[in-house]
């Protein structure tokens, strides 16, 4: 095929909702016409995901993107990196990126550390109830982006509607959860040690990436070992030429809608609507006004 429509996987959270538009994840992968997403890498191999992709994650897609609608405030977390994750026992970290969509006003998010911590005063305000104090607070708005890289604390807070790549790993440990109870009246699970021996305590003067957007052709966003990520607001036609990238491509719709050439064979793109283009694919041609993001992996 020269493209692939997934069913989205929709979850319902203490916090909000999520739409998981395509994931590898055991137990929680997305499905085409009833196949699941690893049962079609597994059978297309390199054709689908790229060369270097498949002999570097084998049968797993190596993505997990998602919609993110934040009711409430979800919980101050980190992310473990490969490395440490897998001392701790599990398969692999989880590095990712937020795009933001249009929001709620003044909606806002935390990311990253504003003032240096040692692993003892992160316990203490933890202990506190007071690691709020130290994290760097961000109001958002459509189109804002966010790298968050294993290590980095984080939290999306109530309002925020965003776009989340990321790993495929739902490896997620909880700092504090504002004293919140579960379904069954009981405080959540905090990993308070599993955080500290995860998180980077590096400060940065600004954690947001900042880009220029411009019309009619592809701004870059993020460039990392795990996804490569760009952004198209397009009012006219576009062609845009994958034959020598060795990999997969997932476009995402943001705004608007087109109409979608994949070598000679058109179909559909409206917001809200994802794609998965196989690595074989040389040119998608796109006709009409609409916003999308582009995201690939390039081992």
């Amino acid at each position: 095929m020269k493209y692939y429509k997934f069913t989205p996987l929709l979850k319902t959270l203490i916090w909000g909702t999520e739409s998981w538009l395509f994931s590898g994840v055991p137990g929680n992968e997305t499905l085409c016409e009833g196949k699941n997403i690893n049962e079609l890498v597994h059978e297309e191999k390199e054709a689908l995901v790229g060369e270097a992709n498949y002999k570097r994650f084998g049968d797993e897609f190596p993505l997990l993107v998602k919609f993110i609608d934040a009711h409430r405030d979800l919980s101050i977390q980190v992310h473990p990196n490969d490395e440490i994750a897998r001392q701790q026992g599990k398969d692999k970290g989880k590095t990712e990126m937020w795009y933001v969509l249009e929001s709620a006003p003044e909606a806002s998010l935390y990311n990253g550390l504003k003032i240096h911590l040692t692993p003892d005063e992160y316990k203490n305000m933890v202990e506190q109830k007071t690691i709020c104090d130290a994290l760097a607070k961000y109001t958002v708005k459509d189109g804002d982006c966010f790298f968050i890289p294993a290590g980095r604390i984080h939290a999306i807070l109530s309002g925020c509607y965003l776009l989340e790549i990321q790993q495929t790993s739902d490896v997620t440990y909880r700092i504090y959860d504002y004293d919140r109870l579960d379904k069954d009246g009981k405080p959540r699970q905090l990993h308070i040690k599993e955080a500290a021996e995860s998180i980077d305590y590096t400060v940065y003067s600004d954690y947001q990436t900042h880009y220029t957007p411009r019309k009619d052709e592809g701004v870059a966003l993020i460039e990392c070992p795990y996804f490569n990520t760009a952004v198209y607001d397009l009012t006219e036609p576009m062609e845009i030429d994958y034959s020598e990238l060795d990999s997969f491509v997932i476009l995402i719709g943001l705004k608007g809608e087109g109409t979608l050439t994949i070598d000679d064979e058109e179909t559909t793109l409206r917001a809200g609507e994802s794609i998965l283009i196989p690595a074989t694919a040389k040119v998608v041609r796109s006709e009409g006004t609409i916003k999308f993001l582009e995201t690939y992996v390039l081992s």
